[in-house]
């Protein structure tokens, strides 16, 4: 990978990082679910109607727009709503790595390597000692939502696998207009009609922000340069990359929020980037395989 591709990764995951914090910034104004809705809303329009829909069966472009908009990204708002730093919910969702393993090996079929396994196994442990040392800074709902968020995101990756597109920008377009209606409902279902009237009626400038700045650079220019450089590299090169996210995120949260881990969190933090940084781990061609089930 060149130098210029290689900084301009690493100011995209300061980007995915920094984004934690202007989703909080974005959730003390406004019902995260609402909040996650006109993201996506301005993420998808005026655009959608200049690119042409993806050649796929509209069941995945709906699966993916609830998945990746209601299920990630809707849950993952709603947990730093509930409570939880905006840097644990980043370094939470990385989680993923388990769900991922299990989806693909139960539903790909793809062979789970050891260093998948460890990965996983430290990620756990990291999970383990943050729920252990509960100290009223992380509450069960926002640890219980991200966690939730983090499956999704991995049923997300089968979804875009599984739908065989090669259109990976129309793709998300399309597939993210599915995304604002259910969480709009959710909303009304989760803070009553009223209640969402109301909070429309009162967007500010910084609920405009927060939404602006996760549709427009975080989800359309993040999402497009990623997949340009997913592309370009191997995945196995670009991939370790977003271990950066999760450090931005906890900056972030301390040079705008006052955010910061006590000593076991810390702990919990460095093991948890440990693990995902082995899962990417590549093994040699005579690689140990480890069955599962």
């Amino acid at each position: 990978m060149n130098q210029r591709d290689s900084l301009l990764l690493v100011l995209l995951m300061a980007l995915w990082g920094f984004n934690f914090s202007v989703i909080k910034l974005g959730v003390n104004n406004i019902d995260p679910f609402l909040l996650t809705a006109l993201r996506f809303t301005l993420a998808v329009l005026p655009l959608i109607f200049f690119i042409r829909r993806p050649n796929v069966p509209w069941r995945y472009l709906m699966a993916y727009g609830l998945t990746f908009g209601v299920g990630v990204w809707g849950l993952t708002t709603l947990s730093v709503g509930a409570g939880l730093s905006s840097g644990l919910a980043s370094l939470l969702l990385d989680m993923s790595v388990i769900s991922s393993l299990l989806v693909g090996r139960y539903l790909l079929k793809e062979q789970v390597t050891l260093s998948k396994v460890l990965g996983s196994i430290l990620a756990l442990i990291g999970l383990g000692i943050i729920i252990w040392n509960q100290d009223g800074t992380v509450t069960v709902l926002g640890l219980a939502l991200v966690l939730s968020a983090s499956v999704f995101w991995s049923v997300n990756g089968l979804i875009v696998k599984r739908s065989g597109t090669r259109e990976i920008f129309a793709f998300n377009i399309w597939g993210m207009a599915f995304a604002p209606v259910p969480l709009l409902l959710l909303a009304m279902a989760v803070s009553g009609p009223s209640s969402v009237a109301q909070s429309i009626l009162e967007i500010n400038g910084s609920v405009l922000f927060s939404a602006a700045f996760q549709a427009y650079p975080t989800t359309l220019l993040g999402y497009w340069f990623w997949n340009k450089m997913i592309v370009k590299y191997s995945v196995s090169s670009v991939a370790p990359m977003t271990l950066l996210v999760p450090v931005f995120a906890l900056i972030g949260g301390y040079l705008f929020f006052g955010e910061s881990l006590d000593a076991a969190q810390s702990i919990a933090a460095i093991v948890i980037l440990l693990g995902v940084a082995v899962s990417e781990i590549k093994l040699p061609k005579r690689r140990v395989v480890v069955k599962v089930g």
